[in-house]
């Protein structure tokens, strides 16, 4: 069951910037009851881009649509697999089943969220508003918008790489500029791999284009596809430009190449543009009822790496823990986390793209170490499958939000911090739904594993066995917690009790009902109660390590 508490304060957080970050926090925080206003510069809706792509990886796929309501399938392209070409060989292929990533324009997703927002009524969505002031003054934030001044609990800034709110708070963004380059065009064709992703290095024909020696390919709905060739770092920006007919060579002789034939398969051409990958990471996150998410906190995307993605993910903790301080169910140092846990992920994965690129750019290197080719390979893939330290989504291992251990903790397949595995699971009131649906609403999932009731009706256990003492201990929980039943849960024995958070992080795994361990992660997990201690020192930072150098 869900406890109830007292309602939100009647002031909405604002929200700057109404890309898909921001309208991703907006709708997340309406549905645990938290109005917004999203301040848009724009005047209201997304320009087609068919070059802005994005790929979501099952974790934000599920997170876009829940706060949508669906439809997110009619937009993009779930790929039926990937392979990755050196040569004429083929160095990986895999075949993607329900956890395959999904490839969409960015303005659909964009046009998608912007919809929800529209049908939501608290969402109130304020273009032709360029921010050009902020105040804070106590318990509310004032941002002045064309002239009208605005009222709010919060701020975020979800404003871009050249984001006001960062600059209007003076927080420093060091990094490194133009760490990759990519010639994109988007076009309608057919291609050897119908709705697999391909990644082809050193392609085995001969090019007028110097840097053809890598080229990604993804497919999009309708039959078109976005092709990524790997430029050199630039030299001369008045003399490394991407001219038309370098662009139109690039097309005509990689389609030639691939059909096998001297002149490249019929196509059109949707669109072109040069990509610019960037690695920034803002100096801190949050000053005082001001927070910063998506690009105005972060720059990355080498290596197949998705930036928005990691952008989706902070809209996804911050709104919880914003949600949860609004209604009163955890004190204000809640927030504090969210620069703490993402932050964190985030560095890790511009550290461990900082030191892949010298082993995948190192030019000499492959003749002196044996097996650097596969190495190269192995990292990209996993980056462009959002996989491992490259392109998974990080877990909050090191979250003071986690509990201390106890003698009562289970082992189960996925760590305290992590994302928890999406299994069927069944509600108090007998409807069965993916875990994943159950998220986002305010609660703490409480998931009991208990092998054998999928296949008996709720009247016959929901007041057998542990059931009734599990409910109790739910009932009794500091914050509002939902009690859910599922038949197996990766390594988890039977009877074991999971905690999980609002954005779907395990907190705990406990091995039967254990009332007095189960409140105490709950008050861990909302930074009521006793947690792990924090680091003593922050971590170096690595985008303001490699500014330096």
């Amino acid at each position: 069951m869900i406890a109830h508490s007292a309602p939100p304060s009647s002031a909405p957080v604002l929200v700057v910037g109404a890309g898909p970050v921001g309208l991703t926090l907006a709708l997340a925080l309406a549905r645990q009851e938290v109005p917004s206003v999203v301040l848009d510069e724009g005047q209201g809706g997304a320009v087609p881009r068919p070059a802005r792509t994005v790929v979501l990886h099952p974790d934000t796929a599920a997170l876009v649509t829940r706060v949508t309501g669906g439809g997110l399938g009619r937009l993009g392209l779930r790929w039926s697999g990937w392979r990755a070409l050196r040569g004429r060989r083929t160095a990986f292929g895999t075949d993607f089943g329900d956890d395959a990533p999904l490839h969409l324009p960015q303005h659909a997703l964009t046009g998608a969220l912007r919809a929800a927002a529209e049908r939501e009524p608290l969402v109130t969505l304020a273009p032709a508003n360029r921010l050009d002031a902020l105040e804070q003054h106590g318990a509310e934030v004032r941002a002045r918008a064309a002239g009208t001044w605005w009222r709010g609990s919060h701020l975020v800034g979800c404003d871009g790489a050249r984001s006001t709110v960062r600059k209007l708070l003076d927080i420093r963004f060091p990094g490194r500029t133009a760490v990759e380059r990519h010639a994109v065009a988007t076009l309608r064709v057919d291609l050897p791999w119908t709705g697999e992703g391909l990644l082809h290095r050193s392609p085995p024909w001969r090019s007028s284009v110097p840097f053809s020696g890598e080229v990604t390919a993804r497919p999009l709905p309708d039959g078109a596809w976005r092709l990524d060739w790997l430029m050199p770092p630039p030299r001369d920006p008045a003399v490394d430009l991407v001219t038309p007919d370098v662009l139109v060579a690039l097309v005509r002789e990689t389609l030639a190449g691939w059909e096998g034939a001297d002149l490249p398969p019929r196509y059109e051409l949707l669109d072109t543009g040069v990509h610019t990958v960037h690695h920034r990471l803002a100096r801190r996150w949050r000053r005082g009822r001001a927070f910063l998410a998506g690009d105005a906190a972060h720059l990355l995307g080498s290596l197949g790496g998705q930036g928005l993605e990691e952008g989706l993910r902070d809209a996804e903790n911050l709104a919880w823990k914003l949600a949860f301080v609004l209604r009163h169910r955890a004190p204000e140092s809640l927030l504090d986390t969210y620069q703490t846990e993402r932050r964190s992920v985030v560095a890790a994965r511009l550290r461990a793209a900082d030191q892949a690129l010298p082993i995948l750019r190192g030019g000499g290197l492959r003749a002196y170490v044996p097996g650097t080719a596969r190495v190269q390979d192995a990292l990209l893939v996993d980056g462009h499958l959002g996989r491992g330290a490259l392109g998974g989504p990080g877990g909050y291992g090191s979250s003071p939000l986690l509990p201390a251990p106890t003698e009562a903790d289970v082992v189960v397949d996925t760590l305290p911090g992590e994302l928890a595995a999406d299994v069927l699971v069944t509600a108090e009131d007998g409807s069965s739904t993916g875990l994943g649906e159950r998220l986002g609403r305010g609660a703490f999932p409480v998931v009991l594993v208990a092998p054998g009731t999928g296949v008996w009706e709720r009247r016959h256990w929901a007041g057998a066995g542990i059931m009734p003492a599990l409910a109790e201990a739910v009932r009794t929980l500091p914050m509002p917690a939902e009690l859910l039943v599922t038949e197996a849960y990766p390594g988890a024995p039977a009877h074991t009790v999971l905690l999980i958070r609002p954005d779907g992080r395990l907190v705990t795994a406990l091995g039967g009902v254990r009332p007095a361990q189960l409140r105490a992660a709950a008050e861990a997990a909302t930074g009521a109660g006793p947690a792990l201690p924090s680091p003593s020192a922050p971590e170096p930072d690595p985008a303001e390590q490699a500014a330096a150098h």
